[in-house]
């Protein structure tokens, strides 16, 4: 090890190269409660630099684990046998903004809500938003497909990467893509590192497709005393043929969790609420759709619908929405955030299903997520200091994820598989896939390099 990070310091600046165990305690973690210590961290900040350290490290034989703003769930960037963390941060330009042809390159260490930012101060949009948008770097989001509020009307990242710039794990520098809409020339390797977790090369650059910037937003607030009517419900909605930006769920114990911890005004005594977004370039319009689905809302049982009047209101709805995560330590010490993908149809069986296991189990679980594309986040409240809740918990991870293929779903819908899933993939995708997949991974990466023991199971 100290042979590879003498040659890192000769090739990068020296303070670029972290091995201190103070210093590596920053890049042992994620989003998740694991911790690993790599045995070296690295900040390039240019392409070329990314492409010297793979290619130092293959030398080496030392795997490397690329890393953004570990925002991630899934344990995908914890270094799990010490190596090297590749960290992308300090690659964080805005390369261009085409407005011609409605495109930006970035690097991939841009923040999500940056780059957002800057593309609406000349009218154009970037639709896909992690909860995370204001952690998560455009890099993990890409590997890990984020997805967000607005999947449901626009589409996840992926839908929005027209070109990459990767290198590969033998440190070649690959380019895929490009500025046209319509691209058919062979295979398409874009979309093949789309999802991919850092384990078939490093994306360091990325072309983005955006699109014009909604004039108009409207949100509303519907309350539910039923849980499963709140559920019924986005399906109803859909069912008229309208397709708001988003429909995002939130249960009783995500509602308490976020009154206890902001004092926003939610009500306590119903169930669910929904957040219903609608926008367009057409006011009157935008106006009818709310209106529209407020009067759904209400036939499907609804309690109340109110519609932010301004948009001081708007953002204290979203701020409830993004804060359900972090509220929720008001409820354990501990949580598990899972995020299961069923279809539309199945979104009520699969929450009462979700909820009994919880029960059964004596352990909540509270359900929120992204309801209008199926997309639900079960989080299993916990305290791991306790071996048999601890065990408790990894049970019913597999039930809550048997419900999910049970539904027809899977196992993911933006999290990604990271280490925490690599026991059910199997059952996910079969046999015969993840063969095809190994085989991919093995055709690129033979030395099993980048990031080992994510995505695929062990033979």
């Amino acid at each position: 090890m100290s042979q590879l990070i003498e040659k890192l310091k000769k090739t990068l600046r020296p303070e670029s190269v972290l091995s201190s165990p103070v210093d590596l305690i920053a890049y042992s973690f994620d989003g998740t409660f694991e911790q690993r210590l790599p045995d070296v961290a690295v900040l390039p900040e240019s392409t070329e630099e990314v492409a010297a350290v793979v290619r130092i490290a293959a030398e080496c034989g030392v795997s490397v684990i690329p890393r953004g703003m570990a925002s991630g769930l899934a344990a995908a960037s914890v270094p799990l046998d010490g190596g090297l963390v590749l960290s992308l941060t300090r690659m964080n330009r805005i390369l261009e903004i085409d407005e011609e042809n409605r495109t930006a390159r970035v690097e991939a260490g841009i923040v999500t809500a940056d780059l957002q930012t800057r593309v609406e101060e000349v009218g154009l949009f970037y639709p896909p938003d992690p909860s995370s948008n204001r952690q998560s770097t455009m890099g993990g989001n890409i590997a890990c497909n984020a997805g967000g509020p607005r999947c449901l009307k626009y589409g996840v990242t992926g839908d929005y990467v027209m070109g990459l710039t990767v290198v590969l794990p033998d440190g070649q520098v690959l380019e895929t893509g490009g500025k046209v809409i319509k691209n058919v020339v062979g295979y398409d390797l874009t979309s093949l590192f789309v999802g991919s977790e850092g384990t078939l090369g490093v994306i360091t650059e990325a072309l983005l497709r955006l699109t014009a910037k909604p004039q108009f937003v409207q949100t509303a607030r519907a309350e539910f005393p039923s849980l499963e009517d709140a559920s019924r419900t986005v399906n109803a909605i859909l069912a008229a043929g309208i397709v708001p930006a988003t429909i995002e769920l939130m249960d009783e114990t995500a509602i308490a969790c976020i009154e206890e911890a902001m004092q926003l005004g939610l009500p306590l005594d119903v169930e669910a609420i929904l957040i219903i977004e609608a926008d367009g370039s057409d006011e009157e319009a935008v106006v009818r759709e709310i209106e529209a689905i407020a009067h759904i809302c209400r036939e499907n049982g609804a309690r109340q619908v109110s519609v932010a009047r301004d948009e001081a209101e708007r953002a204290s709805l979203w701020r409830a929405r993004r804060s359900v995560s972090p509220s929720l330590a008001r409820k354990a010490p501990n949580k598990l955030g899972e995020d299961i993908t069923v279809p539309r149809s199945a979104i009520p069986e699969a929450i009462r299903r979700i909820k009994a296991i919880g029960t059964d189990y004596g352990l909540p679980v509270v359900v929120f997520g992204h309801a209008g594309d199926g997309n639900l986040h079960p989080n299993i409240l916990f305290d791991r200091r306790d071996p048999a809740q601890w065990e408790n918990v990894e049970q019913m991870v597999g039930e809550i994820f048997q419900v999910a293929l049970d539904v027809g779903g899977t196992l993911s819908g933006e999290h990604g598989i990271g280490t925490f899933k690599l026991p059910y993939m199997y059952a996910a995708v079969g046999h015969t896939s993840v063969e095809i997949q190994r085989r991919i991974k093995q055709a690129l990466d033979p030395q099993n390099i980048l990031n080992p023991g994510k995505v695929l199971p062990e033979e």
